[in-house]
């Protein structure tokens, strides 16, 4: 699972909060300088590799910023967790603006990648008052037009991470059998010219 999102959007402070890694965390751009990996234990026997992917910016598929070399690392993951600050400190930032952002990156360097499993987790809820929660999320769904899975979550309070990770555990589990399935039916076509053709 690889974590996108703007600089300071928690993608360091989610990861610290469900995995044993310890990245940097700070109030500053660019506090992610490499990729965080971490090891999230579901259960005993259930887990998964979350990748914390330095923030992208405008411009990254061009080198902007910490640029393409962080993309590339996306390109290894089966889902991408992409994470919007509902609250920025800065009144005038626009977290509609924040997701189309990151997914025109996506798609200027990879339109696979662009088209890879998304799913919208809203990040900092904790910082809005309770009975806003619900309509600020949807007002943000609703201008994203977002398809996708949705998530409302505090990385800093714990709220609502482990059903997130839960969820993804599932997922990532049918995706495996998926493409076993679709390995197997590889193997059981007969390769051209086999005596069966003729």
């Amino acid at each position: 699972v690889g974590l996108l999102g703007l600089p300071n959007a928690g993608k360091s402070t989610l990861l610290s909060a469900v995995s044993e890694a310890r990245p940097k965390i700070a109030d500053y751009p660019f506090t992610t300088l490499h990729p965080q990996l971490g090891v999230v234990r579901v259960e005993n026997q259930r887990s998964f590799v979350m990748a914390d992917i330095p923030g992208l910016i405008e411009g990254a598929s061009e080198g902007v910023g910490l640029g393409i070399r962080f993309l590339k690392h996306l390109a290894r993951t089966r889902i991408l967790l992409h994470l919007v600050d509902i609250a920025p400190m800065d009144p005038d930032a626009d977290p509609v603006a924040g997701v189309k952002t990151i997914a025109q990156e996506l798609k200027k360097f990879s339109p696979e990648l662009a088209q890879r499993e998304r799913w919208l987790v809203i990040n900092k809820i904790d910082l809005l008052p309770e009975d806003e929660r619900a309509a600020r999320g949807q007002a943000l769904v609703k201008a994203l037009k977002w398809k996708g899975p949705v998530f409302q979550v505090s990385a800093a309070a714990g709220f609502g991470c482990r059903e997130l990770m839960g969820r993804l555990m599932v997922r990532l589990e049918t995706l495996r059998q998926e493409e076993v399935a679709a390995a197997a039916e590889v193997q059981d076509v007969p390769p051209r010219g086999d005596a069966s053709d003729a």
